[in-house]
């Protein structure tokens, strides 16, 4: 296994830097360790909804999860603003990072993560392959 820690500044855009790193490493199989930060402006997309919500305010990054590939990601955000109220749902484009976004991402050489449509569902799933078979 390999860590990754990377800080993104004032203004970035959280998914395109995560995904802009994935590919400069040629990450084949990571995933989010952990992820501290803020945003100015949020853009996600709550469960089964066909569009994304966004939003402008201040908000504290609570949660960040999912997988990475050079193959395609999949990540859920939770954000926080100044009461405490939290929502989160799937990470899109044009989420702004306000003072920082502290992440560390890991990768397993021995997978390679793609995304595929299998027929479980409609959409292209996480498929896992075995490097070292």
């Amino acid at each position: 296994m390999k860590t990754h820690p990377l800080r993104l500044k004032p203004g970035a855009d959280l998914k395109k830097e995560i995904e802009a790193y994935v590919k400069a490493q040629n990450i084949k199989a990571g995933w989010i360790a952990t992820c501290a930060g803020s945003l100015t402006h949020y853009n996600i997309r709550f469960a089964n909804q066909p569009n994304g919500s966004s939003g402008d305010g201040h908000f504290e990054i609570v949660s960040l999860v999912g997988t990475v590939s050079t193959n395609g990601s999949h990540l859920h955000l939770s954000i926080s603003d100044s009461t405490g109220k939290t929502i989160g749902g799937h990470l899109l484009d044009s989420n702004v990072v306000y003072t920082t976004a502290e992440i560390v991402l890991q990768e397993d050489d021995a997978f390679e993560f793609t995304r595929e449509k299998d027929g479980s569902t409609p959409w292209k799933e996480l498929q896992i392959k075995n490097r070292n078979q």
